[in-house]
């Protein structure tokens, strides 16, 4: 069985797929919070990016594990310089991946994982 991702935010339809079946915003995550998940592959101040242009920090959001996060379906920044994920905005220039999926550019940063950064 293979699974089926959802086109609204390409995450497993059923294995981190929050979007409501009926196209709403997702509800926001509760205020508790567990604590950030380790990540082996990628360091904590790695941008991870998808190919539709959502940025992510390995463990700042749950609705994805180190295990999706694999080319071609993302990119990522394992070493970013100061203060590029506070660059990453959309309408801004977009940020290209150096590793993985090198053509995923991102455009817009998740805002569970800029919620949980502060």
């Amino acid at each position: 069985m293979s699974d089926t991702y959802c086109p609204r935010c390409d995450l497993v339809i059923g294995r981190g797929c929050a979007c409501p079946e009926d196209g709403s915003t997702p509800r926001k995550a509760p205020e508790s919070r567990p604590a950030r998940q380790e990540w082996r592959q990628f360091p904590g101040t790695a941008i991870l990016i998808r190919r539709d242009g959502k940025a992510h920090v390995p463990g700042a959001c749950d609705h994805m594990s180190e295990d999706d996060v694999r080319a071609p379906r993302w990119g990522w920044i394992l070493d970013p310089p100061p203060g590029l994920w506070e660059r990453i905005k959309e309408g801004g220039a977009p940020v290209a991946a150096t590793g993985g999926n090198t053509a995923a550019r991102a455009t817009s940063r998740c805002l569970d994982c800029v919620d949980a950064l502060g």
